[in-house]
């Protein structure tokens, strides 16, 4: 079950931490690197396959590497528009392999959406709205997890002032929906207990903090209830995120970016994997940006994609038992 590898932006740390991931993993987990190895650190052991079938073979001795040529060299922390048609054909390469199955699963290293707009026009927010677009524009949401805890935000990357509006017993519905399917299907878990954190402070405490629990949350999650979901909810997010209520559920649904995000980057900072569920193929992510502060300098830390790369492995060898 061999894991497609996106080579990201080439000046941030995604080359490193690839090649970094893959002597963590490479007794375990087949991997294919997409992208241009003159870009990967001097002195990485790679072999440039010609087909994705492979790298299962090459995996446990080189990092095996779907060769593209990106036309100019890296540096290390200065992002090149030239490379914008590069990253987005990695990008567009792994998801073909993956829904063809000749991938069991995809992990993508980060992007910089700047150079990717300056270079190739690339107008998405960011790799989610791309890769659902990629699939057929299928409603999509974004999971971080770790083996501590697995957060979904219902609204992501808009203004805490625009969440009440975006924020709607639709939106809600299918994020429950989304996120349930993917728990059975992707990680194995056959009646997933999920947790639904409150908008308001307290959850409104009944209206004194805010209506929206009374207006629509508590009737949408009683009708979701009856469909027979096992949820929680909605529940005050500041009592939600200890130790003893995480054993209570298997994901959690929060209202907005921040709710869901300050709690897993505090519990396991390194090791947050971002897991896009709903769509037709597997994507995991690591938990960063580019970092083109420390690219380069052998200081980044390849926790996040070691735990992307080895969650996108598993996530494939539950849905092959799903069948």
């Amino acid at each position: 079950m061999t894991v497609a590898i996106s080579c990201g932006e080439p000046a941030g740390i995604g080359p490193e931490i690839a090649v970094r991931a893959w002597e963590v993993l490479r007794e375990d987990v087949p991997m294919l690197w997409i992208g241009d190895p003159t870009h990967l650190p001097d002195g990485a052991k790679f072999e440039v396959v010609a087909q994705p079938e492979d790298a299962a073979s090459v995996s446990r001795n080189a990092l095996p590497v779907l060769a593209r040529d990106f036309g100019t060299p890296r540096v290390p922390g200065v992002a090149d528009p030239a490379h914008a048609v590069g990253v987005i054909s990695s990008i567009q390469t792994a998801v073909q392999l993956t829904m063809t199955g000749r991938c069991a699963a995809m992990t993508t290293a980060p992007i910089h959406k700047k150079a990717l707009a300056d270079g190739a026009n690339f107008s998405f927010p960011g790799h989610t709205e791309f890769l659902a677009a990629l699939a057929g524009n299928q409603k999509v949401v974004m999971m971080l997890a770790s083996e501590q805890l697995r957060v979904v935000p219902a609204t992501i990357h808009i203004a805490l002032k625009d969440v009440p509006a975006q924020f709607t017993p639709e939106v809600l519905s299918d994020t429950v929906r989304i996120t349930a399917r993917g728990l059975i299907q992707n990680f194995g878990i056959r009646e997933p207990r999920i947790a639904i954190a409150g908008l308001n402070p307290h959850a409104g405490e009944g209206g004194k903090m805010g209506t929206e629990e009374l207006q629509w949350m508590n009737a949408t999650v009683d009708a979701l209830r009856a469909e027979g979901f096992n949820l929680r909810g909605p529940m005050p997010p500041d009592t939600m995120f200890h130790a003893a209520a995480r054993q209570t559920y298997d994901a959690a649904i929060c209202a907005y970016h921040d709710q869901a995000l300050i709690p897993i980057k505090t519990i396991d900072f390194d090791n947050g994997v971002n897991v896009t569920l709903g769509l037709p193929f597997i994507r995991t992510s690591p938990d960063h940006g580019t970092a083109f502060d420390i690219a380069g300098t052998g200081k980044a830390n390849p926790s996040s994609m070691i735990a992307a790369i080895r969650m996108a492995h598993k996530m494939a060898q539950a849905s092959h038992r799903q069948g």
